[in-house]
């Protein structure tokens, strides 16, 4: 493939994200009140990956600076982002722990492994088609490390202990915007066969599956991550906008995309929800669109810049293309992406601020 337009956005939007934003700040030492979770269990994309890519063959890894430059000793652990991800402010905040780490880290120790991990991978999918893009852990291959896992925790704490862990566990999942910014727009092989509409409704299907077989799997409280608004992605801004350089405004038809299928998502959880009742188990919708609209539309919050990345040109770069030689802003607080699909440890500790709503329901005794 020549090196297009096309072929350079499929580079750079195969690391994509999903996760939430809004609420006020410095709620750092904020904990769930009696909280009864007993480990958190994470499946997903980039923003849920805290560095499994790091131990498969795949360019799409952050395991090198500037990521990580506000991290612990400035450590890049594989996160895409300058720090923390929400996911590790909802571990502190439901009492496990302050990192969650990536699965596929073969020095976890058992106490690790007991306290929850992370399964996702940059780049994944719900479509089977998208992980293969990256060559990335796919969302079934997840499972199965869940699978496996669970295998290792029996081993070492027994059968009947492991099922109340599990059963006691938070668990969370983010992906679903590969799927569509990467895989239907840039690599045209879904375009052949599937309309928005019809696409939507797989990629739906996709989930069901992956959630009906963690409650299969005695998964009792799951929170699911919708789609941001795609438009403001700075790097689909500057794919997808006619004058990228001089107008950074949102690309309106990726964001609608999201809103339809966020919609939809959110029916399908609360009708499996009302099937579930009796069983006691939980599963709810985490809007990440409205709280990352607010901050990338200047609704609320105050950040300087809204629809570029930190990392060199904030246009283009992420993964490979954010590294050492890169530019870097002086102060990542003062922007909402990290990279050109990432956002910074301060969005995402303000995602995180606005799923503790639904988290504390999911987590209630």
């Amino acid at each position: 493939m020549p090196f297009t337009l096309e072929a350079f956005s499929t580079c750079f939007l195969l690391l994509f994200f999903s996760t939430k934003a809004a609420a006020a700040r410095d709620i750092r030492n904020v904990k769930a009140e009696s909280s009864p979770v007993s480990a958190i269990l994470i499946f997903g994309d980039s923003t849920a990956d805290p560095g499994n890519n790091n131990y498969i063959a795949t360019p799409f890894r952050s395991n090198f600076s500037p990521y990580g430059k506000d991290f612990v000793n400035q450590t890049p652990t594989g996160r895409f982002t300058n720090g923390r991800l929400a996911n590790d402010f909802i571990a502190k905040y439901v009492g496990i722990k302050e990192y969650v780490p990536p699965y596929l880290d073969p020095t976890l120790s058992i106490e690790e492994l007991k306290s929850g991990v992370s399964f996702a991978s940059a780049g994944s999918g719900f479509d089977p088609l998208t992980p293969t893009i990256s060559n990335v852990v796919s969302i079934s291959e997840q499972l199965d490390h869940f699978k496996e896992y669970r295998a290792k925790l029996e081993a070492a704490i027994g059968k009947d202990k492991t099922k109340e862990l599990i059963n006691n566990a938070l668990f969370l999942v983010s992906a679903g915007t590969n799927d569509f910014v990467v895989n239907y727009f840039t690599i045209p092989i879904r375009r052949y066969n599937y309309t928005i509409p019809s696409y939507m409704n797989f990629v739906l299907h996709e989930t069901r599956q992956l959630l009906q077989a963690l409650l299969g799997e005695g998964a009792r409280r799951i929170g699911v991550v919708g789609l941001p608004p795609m438009g403001c992605l700075p790097v689909v801004i500057t794919l997808y906008s006619d004058s990228p350089i001089l107008k950074r405004d949102c690309i309106s038809n990726f964001s609608s995309i999201g809103q339809d299928y966020n919609q939809m998502l959110k029916n399908e959880l609360n009708s499996m929800q009302l099937q579930m009742q009796s069983s006691g188990a939980r599963i709810a919708y985490i809007d990440i669109y409205g709280p990352l609209a607010d901050m990338t539309l200047g609704r609320k919050y105050e950040f300087e810049e809204v629809s570029s990345g930190c990392c060199g040109t904030g246009m283009v770069e992420a993964s490979f293309m954010c590294n050492p030689r890169s530019a870097v802003c002086s102060d990542a607080t003062k922007y909402v992406f990290w990279d050109s699909i990432h956002p910074t440890e301060r969005s995402y500790e303000l995602l995180f601020q606005a799923f503790r709503p639904v988290i504390d329901v999911l987590v209630k005794n």
